[in-house]
């Protein structure tokens, strides 16, 4: 698995990292917490030394279960501070993150976190996080508890940056998570270069969800950018719009089949063939590992073969030029969507 140094930091870690949340959050709710342990330790196995969980997702035990007895200098963890949880969090922010911070030690079973981040911080929240929390979590810094601040978006409805085209201004966290992926490319206008300049390392979520794995929500996503103005030329809401990345030198469907949760149907007989949706989560996710400044590219799953072959993508070399151009061409104006 490569590995990259994420930004000023100064981490080591793999190009390729967990992510416990999502759709899947490891099977936890499922199949109980010894089989997302199993995943968490499927993914150490493989390579991986970066796992980002968090209080909401429900799978900071299994984090630190299925990392138990490996030494802690071999991995990352992330984790997350829900800040709206618990009332008024202007008021108790401080108190309730200080509590919340003792119990996800607990839970992943380690003295200090690496990157501790602000969970999905709404645009309108942004200064009061700032100035509320923010103290806070330097705080537990300077008594070792965690390592560097981060901070993550609420890409599911704040789809254009505006919170943290903020916070990259700011300067004010050493990690940032943000939403990135083939059709919603706008983090590369909005975030990426100032994240650049201020050596900021940057984890990428949303590289594969509902739409690049489910041929009927991509049609809904595009259709949606068609109504808002911002498809490029050429851009049609049909099943096959993303056909082009299927090529001898672009993106591979791997030898491990999907979840069925996540496989297309199989086109009929005498049909024109489809990029399998394997196809189109290999290119998506070498898009993003290879889109500069994302350091890490977050990847979940319940399903260990499933894991492997993310994995794999990750780990790929970049797509090639052709391609990519297609790409910005169709969506490089979009910020409406974030691929769900």
């Amino acid at each position: 698995m490569d590995k990259i140094i994420l930004g000023r930091t100064g981490l080591s870690a793999t190009v390729a990292g967990l992510g416990c949340g999502g759709f899947s959050r490891l099977g936890i709710s499922k199949y109980g917490q010894e089989h997302a342990a199993g995943i968490v330790r499927a993914a150490y196995d493989a390579g991986v030394s970066f796992f980002d969980t968090a209080v909401a997702y429900g799978t900071e035990g299994a984090v630190g279960q299925g990392l138990g007895g490996i030494p802690r200098d071999n991995y990352i963890l992330s984790t997350k501070y829900p800040y709206k949880r618990g009332g008024d969090w202007r008021a108790n922010g401080a108190e309730n993150m200080k509590k919340s911070l003792e119990n996800s030690l607990r839970e992943l079973r380690t003295d200090v976190i690496d990157i501790y981040h602000l969970h999905g911080v709404a645009p309108e929240d942004y200064e009061d996080v700032c100035e509320v929390l923010l103290p806070e979590m330097l705080k537990a810094k300077e008594q070792g508890k965690i390592r560097f601040p981060g901070i993550t978006e609420l890409f599911g409805h704040d789809t254009a940056h505006v919170m943290m085209s903020s916070a990259v201004m700011d300067n004010l966290f050493d990690v940032i998570m943000v939403g990135f992926n083939m059709l919603n490319q706008s983090a590369a206008k909005f975030v990426l270069p100032k994240a650049a300049e201020q050596n900021i390392g940057v984890l990428c979520m949303f590289a594969v969800r509902s739409a690049l794995s489910n041929p009927d929500q991509l049609v809904s996503n595009i259709e949606r950018v068609i109504a808002s103005g911002q498809a490029g030329e050429g851009l049609t809401a049909s099943k096959d719009a993303l056909d082009f990345l299927v090529s001898a030198t672009g993106a591979a469907s791997p030898a491990v089949a999907l979840t069925p949760h996540a496989a297309a149907p199989a086109p009929p007989a005498g049909a024109r063939p489809r990029a399998a949706a394997s196809t189109i989560m290999d290119a998506a996710y070498r898009f993003c590992r290879h889109t500069p400044p994302i350091h890490v590219v977050l990847t979940g799953t319940s399903n260990a073969d499933h894991l492997r072959d993310n994995l794999h993508s990750i780990n790929s070399g970049p797509l090639p030029k052709e391609i990519l151009e297609r790409l910005d061409t169709l969506f490089g104006r979009v910020d409406c969507i974030n691929s769900q």
